[in-house]
């Protein structure tokens, strides 16, 4: 049998597994095994191994071995963002399905990046964000936090899911967006109603990014905030060195 390239062992397990042969729960065969397997290097072995377990396919212990955790590859988004414009396309290329508009207290937090006080009331504009059609799985929640005097826009954002909300926000008030401000961080979650639309346990680990929307003023007239689950999000920052 001739040695084996690492894509090749990747399509060859991802069909096991989809397939059926390596059901939910159950583990792979061993580094040493799959070497034998395949005629390959355990370098070879372990990238093959690295790639399933970016596709969310199976987890990977020490002591325990490589457990396969689904039967279907889950999307990986790795948006590259390094402008306002590259945001709005992201918003653009995922669907959005707006799950409620409320008028509600914002966390302590989003008051102050807002500039108000946790007694204020802002308007909440609750969704998900769908990667394609509308049967897709929900790859991301977000709640918006705007002033509660833009009514308009939480009447019209469920006929517009193409267009970001700071979009509305500028074309029918005229605040434009001169920064955003963004913070990426690991936490917990703990909402109920995003582990019931994203399919996780309360608990589960996740990314959440903070976007402060500025206008030119510099005030801050919307805060958005995102939880995607953790295995399935990263953001890419390209950095290059400044001439002289």
């Amino acid at each position: 049998m001739s040695k084996r390239n690492a894509a090749d062992i990747t399509r060859e397990l991802l069909d096991d597994i989809t397939g059926g042969r390596f059901p939910v729960g159950a583990l792979l065969p061993t580094e040493f095994e799959l070497c034998e397997q395949f005629q390959a290097s355990r370098y070879t072995i372990r990238v093959a191994l690295q790639e399933l377990q970016e596709m969310g396919l199976v987890s990977r212990r020490k002591n325990v071995g490589t457990r396969v955790e689904a039967t279907r590859p889950k999307a990986v988004f790795k948006p590259t963002l390094s402008s306002v414009e590259d945001l709005m396309q992201f918003g653009e290329a995922h669907r959005r399905v707006v799950q409620s508009v409320e008028t509600v207290a914002a966390p302590a937090d989003v008051a102050a990046a807002l500039g108000g006080s946790t007694d204020t009331k802002w308007l909440r504009i609750s969704s998900v964000r769908l990667d394609g059609e509308a049967n897709a799985t929900p790859i991301a929640w977000t709640d918006v936090f705007i002033d509660a005097a833009y009514t308009d826009i939480g009447a019209i954002v469920r006929d517009m899911p193409d267009v970001l909300v700071s979009s509305l926000i500028e074309s029918r008030h005229g605040r434009r967006i001169a920064e955003i401000e963004q913070e990426v961080r690991a936490s917990t979650l703990t909402d109920q109603r995003i582990a019931r639309a994203l399919g996780l346990e309360p608990g589960a680990a996740v990314l959440k990014i903070v976007r402060r929307y500025i206008d030119h003023a510099g005030d801050t007239f919307e805060v958005s905030v995102s939880i995607h689950p953790a295995e399935t999000f990263s953001v890419t920052t390209r950095m290059t060195r400044s001439a002289g």
